[in-house]
């Protein structure tokens, strides 16, 4: 048995209603929607005996006109703040040569500062590794001059005085501040500052450099 042709302008409606862009923000009720429409001329075209097209929300044609469905992504991890409880908040860090320089720095020269002044000290080493006038590591950064006694770029390093580390829940802390600091957390409290010294100097560069901030027992400075 061959179908009933469509008449011209059933068809034209139909090509119409397929080709036309759809609104992302457009709601149809059931009872308005114009594709339920079309499908009950289809049926009545086509014949009793024909397959039916029910005026149901998973017809192709209805699909047409219902909004797409929002895409949901994975909520970003909340930024971490400078503040002892974040910190406490995080597993424990760990890493290669580069975090484990880092990390001793931060030990050495700011385990006793506010939370702040750790994250600033480690800001300070990363700006000189992205510097040309200073080593591209971490460690070169860090070992810059040591041997050379009180010549050295970070004091402990040429102190002369043991390395050692005795307060393992200070090394565990300033190890997260070196872990999220080498994964990329923004440098935002130096404002750029490649130095630093504490209240008790006052090294002859500081009367140069720019002071950008005080955190703590220390000034930071921007060179140029």
């Amino acid at each position: 048995m061959s179908l009933p042709r469509l008449s011209r302008a059933a068809l034209a409606c139909a090509i119409a209603l397929s080709a036309a862009p759809v609104r992302a923000d457009l709601v149809v009720s059931q009872s308005y929607d114009p594709s339920v429409q079309l499908e009950q001329q289809l049926t009545g075209l086509l014949g009793a005996d024909s397959p039916q097209l029910r005026p149901e929300r998973r017809n192709l044609l209805a699909r047409l006109f219902v909004p797409a469905r929002p895409v949901v992504s994975a909520k970003s991890p909340p930024p971490v703040t400078h503040s002892r409880a974040a910190l406490a908040r995080l597993p424990k860090a760990q890493g290669g040569a580069e975090w484990r320089c880092l990390t001793e720095a931060l030990y050495f020269e700011a385990r006793g500062e506010p939370v702040k002044g750790i994250f600033a000290v480690a800001e300070v080493i990363l700006n000189r590794v992205d510097s040309k006038r200073y080593p591209a590591s971490v460690c070169g950064v860090v070992r810059q001059g040591t041997g050379r006694k009180y010549q050295c770029q970070f004091t402990y390093t040429c102190d002369g005085h043991s390395d050692r580390v005795h307060e393992q829940q200070a090394w565990t802390q300033v190890g997260k501040v070196a872990r999220l600091m080498l994964d990329g957390k923004s440098r935002s409290l130096t404002h750029g500052a490649t130095h630093y010294h504490t209240r008790a100097v006052r090294p002859k560069w500081s009367r140069v450099y720019a002071r950008t901030i005080t955190i703590g027992v220390h000034h930071f400075y921007r060179k140029g």
